[in-house]
């Protein structure tokens, strides 16, 4: 591996084991609205999961019928802060009864933006696989509040994940119109929003504090959308490198540097 490709593959690895949404929610507006953003009650978990599930069934349709037809790489991500601000204002005026109609649309939006991300590091979005890794993307962004990285980090994710993207994939392939309510799919996007989840949780929460908003809103749903960039920036340099040297280069030398044997 280059020490080029090995300096980005270390970059990857300080997004993808140690960026936490929480704390991008305390750095934006100090610690109530972190505290807010982990002390979440029951009732709002389950409004919150239910949300997540919505959300990531619209990413699916648009991952099963448009991605590959957005023609070449171009960074539209302020497009997509822009566009995300604009819903998490909403949201933030309105209060947690937008959740369900407002979560669809951001987890879209940034889907796209993700999509975009991939295509800059060599993804053909035209290949089922590919679109999934995208989705793959909103499943990575809970792990980090445990403070632990070495049970549920981003390769046990993945492995936890290969099975269900791999099969729906092969659907996906094989279906000319595939159908979002078909099992595989459904199983997807299950496995998807358990995590997808936890951080809708925090987001509910903070943007359900008395003193956001709609402007608050708006700068925890910009938050929220640069978190899955950055997400997505490190998944899909880790996806880059394996084209390049192999998955099991990659995940060796991956572990090694997130500070854990290679299983």
């Amino acid at each position: 591996m280059t020490e080029a490709d090995r300096a980005a593959l270390q970059a990857a690895v300080e997004i993808l084991e140690r960026e936490s949404f929480a704390e991008r929610l305390t750095t934006l507006a100090g610690r109530q609205i972190g505290f807010a953003g982990r002390m979440i009650p029951t009732a709002l978990q389950e409004i919150a999961a239910s949300a997540a599930r919505r959300g990531l069934a619209s990413a699916l349709r648009v991952a099963i019928s448009s991605l590959d037809r957005a023609g070449p790489a171009h960074d539209k991500a302020r497009l997509h802060l822009r566009l995300a601000a604009a819903s998490g204002a909403i949201g933030g005026a309105i209060g947690l009864a937008s959740l369900p109609i407002e979560l669809p649309v951001s987890t879209v939006i940034m889907l796209r933006s993700i999509a975009d991300i991939a295509r800059r590091e060599g993804e053909d979005l035209a290949d089922p696989e590919a679109a999934l890794a995208c989705l793959q993307v909103f499943a990575l962004g809970g792990h980090a509040e445990e403070g632990n990285i070495l049970e549920g980090g981003y390769l046990a994710i993945r492995g936890v994940l290969a099975k269900t993207v791999s099969d729906a994939a092969r659907y996906m392939a094989a279906t000319a119109v595939a159908d979002e309510t078909a099992p595989v799919l459904v199983r997807l996007v299950a496995l998807l929003s358990t995590r997808f989840g936890v951080i809708v949780s925090q987001k509910a929460a903070a943007q359900a504090a008395p003193i956001i908003g709609a402007f608050g809103g708006a700068a925890v749903n910009v938050a929220f959308t640069r978190h899955f960039q950055s997400l997505a920036r490190g998944h899909f340099t880790v996806r880059r490198l394996e084209r390049a040297y192999g998955r099991e280069i990659v995940y060796r030398e991956y572990a090694r540097m997130a500070g854990r044997a290679a299983a």
